[in-house]
């Protein structure tokens, strides 16, 4: 299958309840909002992301995550430390922009 990997921007964010590594995400993709569920807690505090540019994987089937149906996944590039960092655009770019 091919890969649908677009530009999104952190709209909403917050703890997933009862976890410590969770986050439940609401990204603009440009024609929708969607909730992704990311393990990212741990890395990041919600408030200081929301309006992040971030590039997701699109077209992964939903899953639910501790009762949350998470519809794609941020990616993200880890450091020899294991600091999770966001994989961005260098300039910002209309949400929904295709990554090739």
């Amino acid at each position: 299958m091919k890969m649908d990997i677009r530009i999104g921007t952190i709209l909403e964010a917050e703890r997933v309840p009862k976890t410590d590594k969770l986050l439940k995400l609401l990204v603009s993709t440009g024609d929708e909002k969607r909730t992704i569920v990311s393990g990212i807690a741990a890395h990041y505090a919600p408030e200081n992301i929301i309006g992040q540019q971030v590039t997701l994987l699109a077209n992964l089937a939903p899953r639910k995550i501790k009762g949350i149906e998470s519809k794609g996944m941020i990616l993200m590039a880890e450091d020899e430390t294991g600091k999770l960092v966001f994989v961005m655009p260098s300039e910002s770019l209309r949400d929904g922009s295709a990554v090739k």
